[in-house]
């Protein structure tokens, strides 16, 4: 090959490598960019996971909404009543002693509901109070004992009933609607604990009764929180029905109206009272059979009431228009319900490798979870099972109106006898006095037990709306009651 044909035959060659090194520089340059996005990407995630660590840590025992260390609470409460309950109900049943209205037995978990040895780092303490004596009254009032724990899960219904009232407790329902979970007093818990057998008996002789059906009594305790002591009672209202109206009759006049302005505020919920039941010219339509059962048994509580020296209770109506059903959808505006999802919590957490337990997952779990809004076809869509044995929720899970010919009508009642824990004590005997130094003292709500029971039926009577054949031999003292 000549010079010059070597000479023609490079510049090819120099163009080649020139490409190459063109093509090889242009892929170093891309490969550069995409590993410094790589890396500016990776340092961005690295901050935001170390940010995300940051405001998990502030989580954890505080507050993501009002009132969220109450949801804390009521799921130890759950998980406690679960453990609790289930131990005693998977037990051969047995014949009740006296020891058993005494017993109280303690557990200690962690958030899991794993039971942890005496002195080992715990998320709560749980005490169980006369477990046999409430698995009894639950199979007295035709309770289930597996349907009882499924109902009383991790989810849970919210009310906006359920906001503290004037003794500070809260209300929570189980997730079929068909049990309240409620805190007391202490002194309720000791008061139910001294009336238990006399309750125990009067239920055991009027399964009819329209007392508030206790199913569990218990206490959780949080390290370095105070104790909280809260019964598991049946839930007067459904779960299947709107409740167009409500009141809650004491038979006192005294502080008993619900202005107009609160009723218009809490439109779907509001639970009006005497005055607003007496203005409203409400009147229970109950025909001559139905009638004679319903005043029948009440004088028989309001009696064992008297009896105990209890005062202050009052009769829940719950009023169901069948005309206009459920159109309206009332409970999908009032209920809310909660329920951490620690499932996938467990799952998060083990795709990020984080070095957690899986008490610290659920604490987390809980901590992050708010209430969502409740679709009312969440509930049950027929009355429960056990409201069928009472005679007083049999009617579609309610007390069906009747006319004087015993026909039914189109309304339904939901009635119920709540707030029986309360004696009339020194505290209740100091607020008669003061209070009947400026008002009338026939008409204030804190009067001695016979007293408020004759005046609660005689409130009763007039308030239905054919009273004439009531006899006037249901008297709970000296004075009789007013029927007329």
């Amino acid at each position: 090959m000549t010079t010059t044909a070597k000479r023609l035959s490079k510049p090819p060659v120099a163009r080649h490598h020139t490409d190459v090194d063109s093509i090889a520089s242009s892929d170093e340059e891309g490969f550069q960019r995409e590993l410094s996005a790589r890396r500016k990407a990776f340092r961005r995630l690295s901050r935001h996971n170390n940010e995300t660590d940051d405001e998990d840590r502030v989580l954890i025992g505080t507050r993501v909404s009002e009132g969220h260390q109450n949801y804390v609470l009521m799921y130890n409460m759950l998980t406690g009543i679960r453990i609790g309950v289930g131990r005693v109900s998977a037990k051969r049943d047995r014949p009740l002693t006296d020891h058993d209205f005494l017993a109280a037995h303690k557990l200690v978990f962690d958030v899991t509901g794993d039971e942890l040895t005496p002195g080992a780092k715990y998320d709560f303490k749980f005490k169980d109070y006369a477990p046999w004596v409430f698995r009894n009254l639950r199979k007295q009032f035709k309770i289930d004992p597996a349907d009882y724990l499924i109902s009383l899960t991790s989810k849970y219904i919210l009310s906006e009933l359920g906001s503290p009232g004037k003794s500070g407790s809260f209300f929570y329902y189980s997730r079929d609607y068909r049990f309240i979970i409620k805190t007391i007093h202490h002194s309720e818990h000791k008061y139910l604990r001294k009336i238990l057998s006399e309750y125990h008996e009067h239920v055991s002789n009027n399964p009819d009764t329209l007392l508030c059906r206790y199913y569990g009594l218990h206490r959780v305790k949080l390290p370095r929180g105070r104790k909280i002591h809260f019964v598991v009672m049946g839930n007067v209202l459904p779960p299947h029905n709107d409740i167009h109206e409500m009141y809650d009759l004491k038979g006192s006049t005294f502080g008993r109206f619900l202005p107009q302005e609160d009723i218009e505020k809490n439109k779907n919920n509001a639970v009006m009272k005497d005055l607003n039941f007496e203005k409203n010219n409400k009147k229970l339509q109950l025909g001559p059979q139905k009638r004679k059962m319903f005043v029948s048994q009440l004088i028989r509580d309001v009696k064992l009431l008297v009896r105990l020296n209890i005062m202050d209770y009052s009769l829940l109506i719950g009023i169901h228009n069948m005309v206009r059903g459920n159109k309206e959808n009332i409970r999908d505006s009032t209920l809310q319900f909660f329920e951490p999802d620690t499932k996938r919590a467990e799952r998060r957490a083990s795709l990020m490798n984080r070095r957690q337990s899986k008490a610290q997952v659920y604490r987390k779990a809980i901590a992050q979870t708010n209430p969502d809004r409740l679709d009312a076809s969440e509930l049950p869509d027929e009355p429960l099972e056990e409201r069928r044995n009472c005679i007083f929720y049999s009617d579609d899970g309610g007390f069906r109106a009747t006319d004087e010919n015993d026909e039914p009508t189109s309304v339904l009642y939901y009635l119920g006898v709540i707030d029986i824990l309360t004696p009339y004590d020194t505290k209740k005997k100091s607020e008669h006095f003061f209070k009947s130094m400026t008002q009338d003292k026939h008409a204030i709500s804190s009067v001695r037990p016979s007293e408020y029971g004759d005046r609660f039926m005689g409130f009763m009577a007039n308030a239905i709306e054919h009273n004439q054949d009531i006899p006037h031999d249901y008297q709970l003292s000296t004075s009789s009651l007013n029927t007329q």
